[in-house]
């Protein structure tokens, strides 16, 4: 049975046509429609519930230590705050899951994980767990609200202090409120299009849903879906667990380096990633012939079968059809011509670069 988040009454009451996802139900989008949400967050503003993702603590004098063994990247030298992108692998190289860990202060990190993967990634670091480190699920009582889009700092301005504001990308304040209403506001995104993420007690969602939506109704805030949110990140070239990464993908395949730290001493995976050679890559594609390219479809150089698929959608903002791809590495330069299987159809592709989109790209 699905479990809903804080807000699933008011995304009920509000028209968000909702379907099962990750085990939640979530609205897909609202009424406005998927294209609409999408290019109101390249244009202007959108209000994502992102609550379903899991939140998960790890504490005590030995935090740090256990991070570095247990993710890809280096937690060493965070300031109160910061955030890191890492990855969390299997023995073999694989990946557990994407993540992204905040440093609180000294011994106390805050870890927010996939909804897909959250009892997945909260077992295995129990698994990991060591006298001196714990890890703890908090996701049941917080609640995680995404205002992405360039008037996103604008609207919030109207409930936030300039204080509150974390200055640098991937950092946050652990120390903000709203009406009193405690929450997290951090400077990170899925969308490509910059905003915040915030973290607040779930009582507290509906609230500060409603608090934020009046004070950008005069900016073009509108409520989106998980629709939005998958061509925004698409567009953005963002990888997404289950697409471009999976246990049998390792993230030195996905475009990950720069994440994984191969000078730690050690961490998880590390052994494997080093005797793995890299024979695929993940690539961007512009659909350049007729039709959508969707994930599982085979990708192909002439006669040769030289990938598959991961993810793609017609692209709103860009106005045509994008897809991602893990290749053979010898067919993943920039420019190369490619076609994908489409029901038995080819559909011509070009190698393009990573991000299709980005607030200093213009269209191509």
């Amino acid at each position: 049975m699905e479990k809903t988040t804080p807000l699933y009454e008011t995304h009920r009451t509000s028209g968000g046509r909702i379907v099962p996802f990750a085990g939640y139900l979530l609205p897909v989008q609202y009424e406005t429609g998927v294209i609409a949400e999408h290019m109101a967050v390249r244009n202007a503003c959108g209000l994502f519930d992102v609550s379903h993702m899991g939140e998960i603590t790890c504490t005590g004098p030995g935090a740090l230590a256990q991070l570095n063994h247990l993710l890809t990247n280096d937690f060493t030298g965070m300031y109160d705050g910061q955030a890191r992108y890492s990855v969390m692998c299997y023995d073999d190289g694989g990946c557990v899951d994407d993540l992204i860990v905040y440093r609180v202060r000294d011994e106390h990190y805050f870890i927010v994980v996939n909804a897909a993967n959250r009892d997945k990634d909260f077992a295995w670091m129990k698994e990991h767990e060591t006298e001196d480190a714990v890890f703890t699920d908090i996701s049941d009582a917080i609640a995680q609200i995404a205002v992405q889009g360039p008037k996103a700092k604008q609207i919030l301005s109207r409930l936030l202090p300039e204080e509150s504001f974390p200055v640098r990308y991937y950092s946050a304040n652990f120390d903000a409120a709203i009406d009193g209403m405690k929450c997290v506001v951090s400077k990170t995104g899925y969308t490509g299009s910059g905003g915040y993420e915030l973290y607040m007690a779930a009582a507290d969602a509906p609230a500060i849903w409603d608090r934020l939506l009046e004070a950008g109704k005069n900016d073009g805030l509108i409520p989106c879906g998980l629709g939005a949110r998958d061509t925004l990140r698409l567009e953005a070239g963002m990888p997404l667990y289950g697409h471009e990464m999976d246990a049998g993908i390792s993230p030195l395949e996905t475009g990950l380096g720069f994440a994984v730290k191969m000078q730690k001493n050690d961490f998880i995976g590390k052994e494997a990633l080093a005797a793995r050679p890299v024979t695929r890559t993940r690539v961007g594609l512009k659909v350049t012939g007729r039709g959508i390219v969707r994930e599982h479809m085979t990708v192909w150089q002439g006669d040769t079968q030289v990938g598959i698929t991961t993810s793609g959608t017609h692209a709103p903002y860009l106005g045509y059809p994008i897809a991602m791809a893990l290749v053979d590495t010898a067919a993943s330069a920039i420019g190369t011509k490619l076609t994908a299987d489409v029901r038995g159809r080819k559909v011509d592709m070009e190698v393009v670069a990573l991000p299709f989109y980005s607030k200093t790209k213009k269209k191509s």
